[in-house]
């Protein structure tokens, strides 16, 4: 049995809610990707090239390899089809611009407890100088060490630092165009890639001391080999968690790498996907038999979750900077202070990503706004975010249909209305809660009447504008009985 069996969740990582994710790469240079929506619309719209089309700028290498993608049109009119190699030259000029402390400092800025910087996509490009050399591409990695700068501002900033790595794809070992889903979890490379993959993951745990990691679409490895890789990550950060993407090779996974068994599979989901119409956004990871915690990506889950998990997204529709992107096509703060209240009040955190420019490598202006927003939300919220966990019910709805969430700290009961509550008055349907409480961005007194079902929330005085006002109620509130019940 493996020495890390049984090991309970570390606190700091329950209590610190949310973190920040960096796609930062030579992606980061073309930075373009076509406007398709959400990545699951393109599986059931267009499913026999979605891998090609995909909204991620971060997927533009295998992009441009399909002549009929909107991406290689770009390629071809914008670099005249050169290489996607030969972006590393002006992403290492765009690094004279790198101010780490600086991306620190927002960062911080936002409220955020933790940030995971992503090393290594599927490009094969590494952030760090490594000394594990890659077998088909000379030098295909930074000579500055943008892993460990990064580390060390932002836990001058007091924030802890993670790492990702994409351990299950890497183009530079398997370049082989993906178009469907098959072709995707087909490509997992096989031979010297194992090593390779093991050998730098292991040197970024002794590098860096990562507080999480991270790994993405599978891993390469038996489960034994895992493991061995698990315990010695424990022993090195004791208080260190591990993410859910680290399936092992199977027999289908390994049948999937030939090109008959992909398209019979593909056939019987493209066939699915158009019988099913419209169906469940985002994508969750398959379980695996180890993980601290979940990472369900552009997902919201309906109820209280049994298991730690953290959902993850960009801003807009793609985690690497996109230049198509406009105002329109960012989140605005109030919905994604909404994905956190939500994410939180149902035992998750929430991993927002910025995506920097490649050029100048500055975060975008649309990004830093909606992080000074969150901040400034969560300075004046936060203890009904952070350090809190999910009360017996997750959510409820305001008279006029607006969302409603709840968290609890101790004895404390936290109400959070997803609405800017200009008024003295807000009735909450569902929950039938006497009290009194206090908003806590400015300690106005908050009386809880109950009326039937519903909890009439009466403000001494009343804060125009504020949008999700947190109402904290010491010792909790009388409940009728029946009332408020999780959904088994």
């Amino acid at each position: 049995m493996a020495a890390f069996a049984g090991r309970a969740l570390p606190a700091w990582y329950d209590d610190a809610k949310l973190g920040v994710f960096i796609h930062w790469g030579l992606f980061s240079i073309p930075a373009f990707a076509p406007k398709v929506g959400k990545i699951s619309d393109i599986f059931k719209t267009d499913y026999r090239r979605a891998v090609a089309l995909s909204p991620y700028t971060e997927w533009y290498e295998n992009a441009i390899k399909s002549p009929d993608t909107p991406s290689a049109a770009f390629h071809r009119e914008t670099y005249g089809g050169a290489p996607y190699r030969s972006f590393r030259e002006p992403f290492l000029a765009g690094l004279a611009h790198w101010d780490p402390d600086a991306w620190a400092e927002a960062i911080a800025g936002s409220g955020a407890r933790y940030v995971v910087l992503v090393t290594k996509h599927h490009d094969g490009f590494c952030l760090w100088p490594s000394d594990v050399a890659n077998p088909h591409v000379h030098g295909w990695r930074t000579e500055r060490d943008v892993v460990g700068e990064l580390a060390a501002a932002v836990r001058r900033a007091g924030l802890r630092f993670g790492v990702y790595y994409s351990g299950g794809i890497d183009w530079s070992f398997n370049p082989e165009p993906l178009r469907t889903l098959m072709d995707f979890v087909g490509s997992v490379p096989g031979g010297p890639y194992l090593a390779y993959a093991a050998a730098q993951t292991r040197e970024l745990v002794e590098r860096y001391q990562p507080s999480v990691l991270w790994n993405d679409i599978s891993w390469p490895t038996s489960q034994d080999d895992l493991d061995a890789l698990f315990d010695d990550y424990y022993a090195a950060v004791p208080d260190g968690v591990v993410n859910d993407r680290w399936k092992t090779p199977t027999f289908t996974s390994r049948l999937l790498r030939h090109k008959l068994p992909r398209l019979v599979l593909d056939r019987m989901i493209e066939a699915r996907a158009a019988k099913a119409g419209a169906g469940a956004d985002g994508v969750v990871p398959p379980p695996v038999p180890h993980s601290d915690f979940r990472t369900p990506e552009y997902v919201r889950f309906a109820d209280i979750q049994d298991r730690k998990w953290e959902a993850t997204r960009g801003m807009s529709h793609s985690f690497g900077f996109n230049r198509n992107d406009t105002e329109a096509d960012y989140e605005s703060a109030e919905h994604l202070l909404l994905e956190l209240i939500d994410s939180v009040s149902k035992g998750g955190n929430l991993l927002l990503n910025i995506g920097p420019r490649g050029d100048d490598a500055q975060i975008p202006t649309p990004q830093l706004d909606r992080l000074k927003a969150i901040g400034a939300w969560l300075r004046e919220n936060g203890e009904a975010v952070y350090a809190t966990r999910p009360w017996r019910i997750a959510e409820a709805q305001t008279a006029d249909g607006a969302p409603v969430r709840f968290t609890t700290s101790g004895g404390r009961l936290n109400i959070i209305p997803l609405v800017s509550v200009g008024g003295a008055e807000l009735v909450v349907n569902g929950v039938a809660l006497s009290g009194l409480g206090v908003r806590l961005s400015d300690g106005c007194p908050v009386e809880l009447r109950p009326e039937g079902e519903a909890t009439r929330m009466i403000f001494a005085r009343p804060r125009t504008g504020a949008f999700a006002p947190a109402v904290a109620v010491e010792g909790g509130a009388l409940q009728k009985p029946g009332l408020g019940t999780a959904k088994p």
